[in-house]
Parts: C-alpha cells; sequence; structure tokens
C-alpha cells in the first residue's frame, strides 16, 4: 500500500513538475517579443494544469511521508525534470556542475529518509 501511494505520488509530482517547468521557462524560448502580460497569462493557464496534479500528489504523499520527506521528494523530481527539458527543449548543455549538484540531491535524499531505512 505504501509503496503505491509512494509511486502515485512520484507519478504526479513528475506531471506536475513538467507543466510547472513549461510555466515557468518555457515563455523564454517563443515569447520573447511578445507582450510580457501575454506570457504571464500563458504562464498562468499552464500552472493551473501543475496545481491540479501537485494539490493531489501532496495529499496522497503526505499519507507516507512527512512534510520534509514530501519536500525533498519534490525538489528532486524538479531538477531531474528541469534537467531534461533545459537539455532537450532549450538546448542547454548538461555540465560537470549540474552532475555534481545532482549527487547533493542523492545526499539529501539519503538524510531525509535514512530513518526509514531498515537496519541490515
Amino acid at each position: 500500500m505504501k509503496e503505491t501511494l509512494m509511486l502515485k505520488t512520484i507519478v504526479l509530482l513528475t506531471c506536475s513538475n513538467i507543466f510547472m517547468t513549461f510555466a515557468w521557462y518555457g515563455h523564454l524560448k517563443y515569447m520573447n517579443g511578445k507582450p510580457l502580460i501575454f506570457a504571464i497569462l500563458v504562464s498562468w493557464g499552464i500552472a493551473f494544469f501543475e496545481y491540479v496534479l501537485q494539490v493531489p500528489a501532496n495529499r496522497i504523499g503526505y499519507r507516507y511521508a512527512n512534510l520534509a520527506q514530501l519536500k525533498v521528494t519534490q525538489e528532486i523530481i524538479t531538477m531531474c525534470v528541469f534537467a531534461a527539458f533545459a537539455y532537450f527543449y532549450m538546448k542547454q548543455p548538461i555540465k560537470v556542475d549540474y552532475i555534481l549538484a545532482g549527487f547533493c540531491l542523492v545526499g539529501a535524499a539519503y538524510f531525509i529518509f535514512r530513518s526509514n531505512i531498515p537496519a541490515l
């Protein structure tokens, strides 16, 4: 049961973060020549779908994880989605520093969840 809730949370947060990333950064690629208000309204429209997925994800996730664990999970998903977005959509190169920062997130996940890891 706990694994199913965790998987649902991760899938919903991943989808939510895809919308969030496009709402926050997608306008930088094609809307630079458009009025700012247009970019804001389009971003708000995209962000609506982010919240439609994010709010249930957090409610489900809070059943098995504490608030800090839920936040770290969300941040790791955000960085993974953002890395894919930056590389594939925005055509930004992946740098060694980005990979090292990813290892720091792995450390954050370990420390925030280590009380849940059974002793060997």
